[in-house]
């Protein structure tokens, strides 16, 4: 049985950046932050296997929902090498990641209830900010300015 040359299952970065529908410096920034993999050519071209494709894909589904890329890269290194995600992979990790997806949104919803309230000097010591600093507990700790912290 004929056998089909690799370079028809390769996809160059132009290639795999009109089929994925990401900027071509976008892919070089995956790959820099091995989310994705090429090979390169005797003229330093970079190649991409066509699984780049779904995996390309599972990244930027996965970004749209907000997920850090380095969660992304995580969860992609949990993979065997070279096997791309499937169906049931994103199910397994869409499971895992909602929990966080679920605090993100409450802390949003807290967010837009708020904002009129938040005059954003940054002191976070007000005695009436009930976003960053409910009860003024901020300004009983220490005086001055300080960031909200990620998660109170």
């Amino acid at each position: 049985m004929p056998q089909i040359p690799q370079t028809l299952h390769e996809l160059t970065v132009g290639q795999l950046s009109a089929r994925s529908g990401a900027a071509v410096s976008a892919l070089h920034f995956y790959e820099a932050k091995g989310l994705i993999s090429s090979r390169r050519t005797s003229g330093n071209q970079r190649r991409y296997t066509r699984d780049a494709l779904r995996r390309v894909a599972f990244i930027r589904a996965a970004q749209r929902v907000g997920i850090p890329l380095a969660t992304i890269r995580d969860a992609l290194a949990e993979l065997p090498e070279e096997r791309t995600p499937n169906r049931d992979d994103w199910a397994r990790l869409s499971v895992a990641w909602r929990s966080e997806l679920d605090d993100r949104i409450a802390r949003l919803g807290r967010l837009r209830d708020h904002l009129t309230d938040c005059i954003g000097c940054g002191c976070l010591s007000l005695e009436n900010c009930v976003l960053s600093n409910p009860d003024d507990i901020s300004g009983r700790q220490i005086s001055g300015s300080r960031l909200m912290p990620e998660h109170p």
